[in-house]
């Protein structure tokens, strides 16, 4: 049985899941740990419920399309069947034996997926996931630089640096090409490429950064991230991430990084000599994109992220080169040809996945919740399915659908969140930047209740989900 509490302030959010802004606190002290960083691997596999699970790091989320084949036929005969695209651009296999470890790492290491095994937790690397797929907004913006070609870079300068295997598997590295989506992510070092051809190398959500010549960028994200190994290892703080920094090395890390660069000869200046990019920019919206070599790329999003076999495989033969997970759980399929591009969608949407913004699973996303997590209170995913049939659309807000407080893979920015409490209740706000928004459920369209009491509070979450999606933020 469901039942919608009234909007509260959520539970506090887990340090390690929440937006930059909530977490870099200048009065406390990120606590020590006394444990590693027990974060999934290709390698190291989770115990999970449902079974093993095993998170494989895609750099820029790129992937041959031999190697999405060897990842189907992993999940398809030693999983469950699926494919989960997570919050920063990797793919999951879950319900995998005990024992298949072995056998898993012979696959990947075969389709070149494992380049080095002591690194393979510390791959995680975003990009804008259209670059060089679509023509740059208005005639007198320049062309889109390709981070694809900085994240390689980058994969081989992390996988060559003994230093950046101690990394922890959180640590997030985001290459924006100038448009603003990834670099709202809140990466622990982004870089942002600039209008005047320079790059803006960040350290954490809130420090301007410095400039740096494109041909260094990678080197200098390489330097960033060693460079807050130093100062978190010197302070004994114990932080995995950037923004788990102390206030005082916080500060510090940029004049490091300032040293550092200026040691391995990479020039730099403030940032105060650039105007930063908007950091508001959209992720890619479901359907065609044309591209600037006459072919049509093609986004799409996988329901609640999460993809069968089938589904999975369609893609990878719709694609004419490697395909793109994005961070938003899509993927972006390349090189389809203009005349093929309406039948290859519907084919798609036809094998349920979302082509199109106006899909009521648009913007919709949870965890796993039961059965297959042991914290989860609740089958999200079901009573996220039941919301978004019972009140279709997608205007408004994200919504996110967490089993527990430690909400899990949740969007950044702006959004809905959803958290079980027990008892078949949620709570319902608004996440702004990290601080709740209260919200006033409202009646949504749609038919009446169907008969009885557990249709009627299926259908009372899924009004106030709908109601919340569509309030105005107030602070």
């Amino acid at each position: 049985m469901l039942a919608a509490m009234p909007p509260t302030s959520p539970t506090p959010v887990n340090r390690d899941e929440a937006p930059p802004r909530a977490a870099v606190r200048e009065s406390v002290q990120a606590p020590l740990r006394e444990r590693g960083d027990a974060c999934p691997g290709a390698l190291r596999l989770h115990a999970a419920d449902d079974g093993r699970l095993a998170r494989l790091r895609l750099p820029a989320g790129l992937l041959t399309v031999r190697q999405a084949e060897t990842l189907a036929d992993a999940a398809e005969r030693l999983g469950d069947g699926h494919l989960d695209l997570t919050s920063r651009g990797n793919v999951q296999l879950r319900g995998l034996d005990e024992g298949c470890g072995p056998e898993l790492a012979g696959l990947l290491h075969e389709a070149g997926l494992l380049p080095s095994e002591t690194h393979e937790r510390v791959r995680n690397i975003v990009a804008s996931p259209l670059a060089g797929l679509d023509e740059p907004a208005g005639l007198d913006k320049p062309p889109y630089p390709n981070v694809q070609l900085w994240a390689r870079e980058l994969d081989g300068l992390l996988c060559a640096s003994a230093r950046a295997a101690t990394l922890s598997g959180r640590f997030l590295f985001a290459l924006d090409d100038g448009r603003g989506d990834v670099a709202a992510l809140g990466a622990d070092v982004t870089l942002l490429a600039h209008q005047d051809g320079s790059v803006v190398v960040r350290t954490g959500a809130n420090r301007p950064g410095l400039c740096v010549a494109p041909e260094d960028a990678p080197r200098a994200a390489l330097l960033a991230a060693e460079t807050f190994l130093t100062l978190a290892e010197a302070g004994g703080s114990g932080a995995w991430r950037v923004r788990e920094l102390p206030a005082e090395d916080g500060r510090e890390l940029d004049a490091a990084l300032r040293a550092a660069l200026a040691d391995a000869g990479i020039a730099t200046r403030g940032v105060a000599e650039a105007t930063t990019p908007d950091l508001e920019g959209e992720p890619p919206l479901p359907g065609p994109v044309r591209s600037p070599d006459g072919t049509v790329a093609l986004s799409v999003h996988a329901r609640l992220g999460r993809l069968t076999v089938a589904q999975w495989r369609l893609l990878a033969a719709a694609a004419n080169g490697p395909l793109r997970v994005t961070p938003w759980r899509g993927v972006i399929v390349p090189g389809v040809a203009p005349a093929m591009a309406d039948a290859v969608l519907d084919r798609l949407r036809t094998a349920g996945l979302v082509t199109d913004p106006g899909s009521p699973w648009y913007g919709v996303g949870a965890c796993t919740g039961r059965p297959g997590c042991a914290k989860a209170l609740a089958d999200v995913r079901s009573d996220a399915t039941a919301a978004a049939l019972s009140r279709p659309g997608s205007e408004g807000l994200p919504v996110y659908w967490s089993g527990c407080a430690r909400r899990c893979g949740h969007p950044q920015g702006r959004w809905v969140d959803v958290v079980a409490t027990g008892e078949g209740r949620y709570d319902i706000s608004v996440q702004a930047d990290a601080r709740p928004v209260t919200t006033t459920p409202r009646p949504g369209p749609g038919p009446q209740p169907r008969p009885g009491p557990e249709q009627e509070l299926e259908l009372e979450l899924a009004d106030a989900v709908a109601a919340a999606r569509t309030t105005p933020l107030t602070r």
